[in-house]
């Protein structure tokens, strides 16, 4: 069967909870949800998105809470109560989640605290709600950044430095082992993101579903798949996901680290189409 490419993209905002959402939507078809890591924005997902509309899947991807062109945080809020607020919003009653970190860990939350909002979950380097950070290279680094938090001078540039080692370099590489093109774009956003939302910083608390305990309750197909040069924080998430959650698969990447759909687009675009095209009906 044949299926229309739409590529007229749809930008907007959604109101939620002391605040709002920037979304975009473009194609038609069963709905595919990208969400985005930590201190980046719903630019990560330029390879896939237009790609996946493409292949007849209506695809939206948002800026979350306290990132991109979405409200800075203002109080204690919940990644998954706005992610199923977005989807009410715009009619969508169910979708397959796809998230990369921070993404991941909400995608999560969502399936534990909303399941009839989820379909199918793909994971992507996961982060996993009340899983303690215990890899000591995450530890130098976040201790580096928070150092940096209080320096007015060239504070921020050295914050969003540290956030490159953890979650761009990884602790098995040089920043000069890293692709320079990602290694730009990457530092681009991140810094982009703390110059609009620096005022957010300590201003609330996120909500969440302390997944660590629950993984064993989410009931849809899940496919987690992360890189080899990670910190063995994410390594150990991944693990336990594909260990708890029923029928679970997991593929790694091996020259890839934090940023896999990045780093591996090909490889990486080939595993969610093969498990879309399992786990969703284009006709």
């Amino acid at each position: 069967m044949t299926h229309a490419r739409t590529t007229a993209i749809t930008a907007a905002t959604v109101p939620v909870e002391a605040g709002e959402l920037f979304y975009e939507s473009v194609g038609e078809g069963p709905p595919v949800v990208l969400l985005h890591g930590g201190m980046l924005d719903l630019n990560m997902w330029d390879e896939q998105s237009l790609w996946l509309a493409g292949l007849g899947y209506r695809v939206i991807r948002y800026d979350a809470r306290g990132h991109g062109r979405s409200s800075t945080v203002a109080g204690d809020y919940a990644h998954h109560d706005d992610l199923h607020t977005l989807l009410a919003h715009l009619d969508v009653p169910c979708a397959t989640l796809v998230g990369h970190s921070l993404g991941a860990r909400t995608a999560v939350d969502t399936a534990i605290a909303h399941p009839e909002s989820v379909s199918a979950l793909v994971l992507a380097s996961p982060g996993v709600s009340g899983r303690p950070f215990a890899d000591p290279y995450v530890a130098h680094h976040t201790a580096q950044q928070l150092a940096a938090m209080g320096d007015l001078d060239g504070g921020a540039q050295r914050f969003v430095e540290h956030f490159l080692r953890m979650w761009v370099d990884g602790p098995y590489r040089e920043p000069s082992q890293v692709g320079r093109a990602l290694r730009e774009r990457m530092h681009a956003s991140a810094s982009a993101n703390v110059m609009r939302h620096a005022r957010g910083l300590g201003a609330g608390m996120p909500r969440e579903v302390g997944a660590a305990d629950r993984l064993a309750s989410i009931g849809v197909p899940t496919l987690v798949l992360d890189g080899e040069l990670d910190s063995s924080d994410i390594s150990s998430n991944a693990q336990a996901i594909t260990r708890t959650v029923p029928d679970a698969r997991r593929q790694r990447f091996a020259s890839a680290a934090h940023m896999v759909n990045l780093e591996c687009t090909g490889l990486f675009n080939l595993a969610v189409r093969s498990f879309l095209v399992s786990t969703t009906d284009l006709n």
